[in-house]
């Protein structure tokens, strides 16, 4: 039977779902849902607070690296041979955008999935964290939707908020997502990195503004 948002008492409550099914098919405690990948990353290198240089592959999607500039943080090139998730060295964060599948949690680590155009888990947008840390998901949940505990109700009772960013997954999504996981409707799609260009000839002008 289809899942709709009306099924659920309030569409927090389709969020915590998806949460809760994505971490199952994964293999991780926790899932955060996010608006998209990139975001995801971010929040993650925020919540680290890393502040050293990033290592990444020399063939990866652009939001990286300009992701990584907005942040303050240098970058370097490698040749990393990667097909459909790879680390942000050398920090325990990755980039999994292509590497959605059951049990691909890596224990410890904080993985980054994408659900955008031509992913396998294909909603139009949308992104999560996986975590197996408890402090790590309640503390990435809150800053993904602005500060928000998303157990208070209604949300203007909070007097207390940590620095957040509106970078959530919309409810809406999140029942698309509910329907896939359990229908197991998935694309079949090979590893697209060959199509990537290669960050070492891009000229970004960050400058601009």
């Amino acid at each position: 039977m289809t899942v709709k948002l009306t099924d659920f008492a309030h569409p927090f409550d389709a969020i915590h779902q998806f949460e809760t099914d994505l971490a199952a098919y994964c293999g991780s405690t926790y899932a955060v849902a996010t608006d998209c990948c990139t975001h995801a990353l971010e929040l993650c290198l925020r919540y680290e607070g890393y502040s050293g240089p990033l290592i990444l592959p020399h063939r990866s999607y652009l939001s990286v690296p300009q992701m990584a500039h907005k942040l303050g943080l240098e970058v370097y090139y490698d040749e990393t041979d990667w097909r459909y998730e790879y680390k942000l060295a050398p920090t325990r964060i990755w980039d999994a955008a292509r590497g959605f599948r059951d049990d691909m949690y890596r224990p410890g680590q904080l993985m980054c999935l994408s659900f955008g155009w031509m992913k396998r888990m294909e909603l139009g947008r949308g992104g999560a964290i996986l975590t197996d840390s408890r402090i790590d998901y309640y503390t990435l949940r809150k800053m993904a939707n602005d500060g928000r505990d998303l157990s208070v109700s209604p949300w203007q009772t909070q007097n207390s908020y940590s620095l957040g960013f509106h970078y959530n997954m919309q409810p809406e999504l999140c029942v698309r997502g509910i329907n896939k996981l359990k229908a197991q409707d998935f694309k079949t799609l090979e590893s697209q990195v060959v199509e990537y260009p290669d960050l070492r000839e891009v000229n970004f002008d960050f400058s601009s503004k």
